[in-house]
């Protein structure tokens, strides 16, 4: 197997068809975040963002988007945004990450949603979720009809919470797209309020990753552009979701709601909306994304296997990584959430330096962060 690193801007329109192409299985395309234009938008915000090609004797035969190792760290492109994350691959072709990742000049590649296609496991699973999709082929009536059936109750109350809202906030109405912005910015100040007061990174305070979202907010290629859909209670906003459209497919990825109208679940409903309205933008997939929300559940129509944890070669990164590993094993006989602060310190110092490539802002984000962590806890 050889492996080339080049810049994506490097790659040719026949490179850059035939990635489009494997990125499709049994003619359906995975998910958004596996094209090449997604990594051609984080390229426009950051620097970092090379492809490996990878090829077995004369032939190419894999893609993979990624940020260029700093501290001996890889990371697949976007991460952690991205929802999918992986090696697309010729059809057939079996691509092991752990047999070039020092190749790359790494000796650590943390992942959080893996998807395995064609590839072989990448390394030391530490999780294993499924995402979540919405199968809309046969059309919303077929859909909800089908959902109805097997989770009566749960659509029952949805029914009465749209009533509910309508008799107490006025009439439901959905708006598409977001020329001015206004919506999206409604979204990032909830999500933000949301990520302070639990202590999470607040993404949309990180310099590129907010302009990733606000340029594909902006885009108008129906092949590949960020959808943002509003809810609305008569004259009220009530929720908000931004997502990401390639052909047929809406990856749902950023959700939040005004907390004023938390009894009646605008963002389900602002959910259902979508659904229905799917067909006029010529959807007949809506990815919900992997996480436990136990709304999911009644939603589902099945799940792609998606996995997080990291891969490891032999060298420093593996030495400093494996006494940490014993350090947080130590740590749990301490009493209460002393106990829990190097595994959480990891979280976040994993999370950060995804988001901040250079050490001096990583280091600030870190400790602003860690200190709010430990004081939502």
């Amino acid at each position: 197997m050889r492996v080339k690193s080049v810049s994506i801007r490097d790659l040719s329109s026949a490179e850059l068809g035939q990635w489009r192409d494997w990125a499709y299985q049994d003619g359906q395309l995975v998910s958004p975040y596996l094209l090449p234009e997604f990594a051609q938008a984080v390229d426009q915000v950051r620097s970092d963002v090379q492809i490996a090609v990878i090829g077995q004797n004369a032939e190419t035969i894999g893609y993979f988007a990624y940020h260029a190792p700093r501290h001996f760290a890889l990371r697949p492109v976007g991460a952690p945004m991205s929802d999918y994350q992986g090696i697309v691959a010729k059809p057939g072709a079996v691509i092991c990450p752990n047999e070039f990742l020092t190749q790359l000049g790494a000796g650590l590649m943390p992942y959080e949603n893996w998807w395995n296609g064609g590839a072989c496991k990448p390394g030391l699973a530490r999780e294993r979720d499924g995402s979540v999709v919405v199968d809309l082929s046969d059309g919303p009536e077929a859909y909800f009809a089908g959902r109805r059936t097997a989770h009566k109750s749960q659509f029952k109350k949805m029914e009465r919470r749209l009533r509910n809202a309508e008799r107490d906030f006025g009439p439901v109405r959905l708006v598409m797209r977001d020329a001015g912005g206004h919506h999206f910015n409604a979204l990032a100040q909830w999500k933000s309020k949301q990520y302070n007061a639990t202590g999470k990174l607040d993404i949309f305070n990180i310099g590129w990753a907010r302009q990733l979202l606000e340029n594909l907010n902006t885009s108008t290629d129906t092949g590949f552009q960020g959808l943002t859909f509003a809810l609305y209670f008569g004259d009220e906003l009530a929720a908000v979701e931004f997502g990401l459209r390639a052909e047929n497919v809406y990856h749902s990825w950023f959700p939040a709601y005004d907390e004023r109208f938390a009894k009646v679940s605008p963002g389900l409903l602002l959910l259902h909306e979508i659904f229905k309205t799917a067909p006029e933008l010529g959807l007949s997939r809506v990815d919900l994304g992997k996480g436990g929300a136990h709304y999911k559940t009644y939603y589902a129509s099945y799940e792609v296997p998606l996995e997080s944890g990291r891969i490891v070669a032999p060298g420093f990164a593996a030495l400093g990584l494996h006494s940490w590993d014993a350090a947080e094993y130590c740590a749990k006989i301490l009493p209460g959430t002393l106990g829990k602060l190097p595994a959480r310190a990891r979280r976040r110092w994993a999370q950060v330096s995804a988001f901040e490539p250079d050490m001096g802002p990583r280091l600030k984000t870190f400790a602003r962060g860690f200190r709010a962590q430990v004081s939502a806890a």
